[in-house]
């Protein structure tokens, strides 16, 4: 079976379809999601999170999602991995205590290779990440002053970003240096996916 451009098999899809059904249910007692986009949930939030597992590096071991929220992209990614990357594990780092507990709820619910952290990103102790993500948690400037923190030095950061991406870049480069490839959202004209490596202070 076919999900955002991937082969995957039918217990993965019913497993994202879980996760999707839970969201709907949970969006109601917690503000998970915009209740707007759950009548286009699947394209909305499922596939713009799976766009990133064509961008992970290979032989990645740990990925790193940052204000994981309602689990995007980060549980997306760990459903997909069960399935087609089972050696990698996924960390949720979410500082809201009720969404850490729907993300744990997913997870037992979904098999998930995947834990929550309850925590503050900056709080943390470094988390050594091969892969780090992030969709709508900060502009990329402070971004990247997690990830600095969190990504091991030959580490790759996925965000996902909207139409102000060039801006962010730009403003960005006034502190950071880094490599950069923008890959075109397949959900959402004038987003990307930034693939980011090689990150430093100036």
């Amino acid at each position: 079976m076919e999900f955002a451009g991937l082969s995957v098999s039918r217990e993965t899809i019913e497993r994202l379809e879980l996760f999707q059904k839970l969201l709907e249910k949970w969006t109601t007692k917690i503000n998970l999601v915009s209740r707007s986009t759950l009548t286009d949930a699947r394209e909305r939030h499922l596939i713009d999170s799976a766009q990133l597992f064509h961008h992970m590096p290979r032989n990645a071991l740990h990925w790193v999602d940052l204000g994981s929220g309602g689990g995007f992209p980060g549980l997306v990614i760990a459903i997909l991995a069960k399935q087609l990357a089972p050696d990698l594990h996924v960390t949720l780092v979410e500082s809201d205590t009720r969404k850490a507990t729907f993300l744990r709820s997913i997870i037992r619910e979904t098999e998930a290779e995947a834990s929550v952290m309850n925590a503050r990103i900056e709080a943390l102790e470094p988390l050594d990440a091969d892969v780090i993500s992030a969709r709508a948690v900060a502009n990329l400037d402070k971004l990247l002053t997690w990830t600095h923190r969190h990504l091991s030095p030959d580490g790759t950061a996925l965000f996902l970003k909207g139409e102000t991406w060039k801006k962010e870049i730009s403003d960005a480069q006034g502190q950071w240096s880094f490599s950069c490839k923008s890959h075109k959202s397949i959900t959402e004209d004038n987003a990307v996916v930034l693939e980011i490596g090689d990150l430093s202070y100036v």
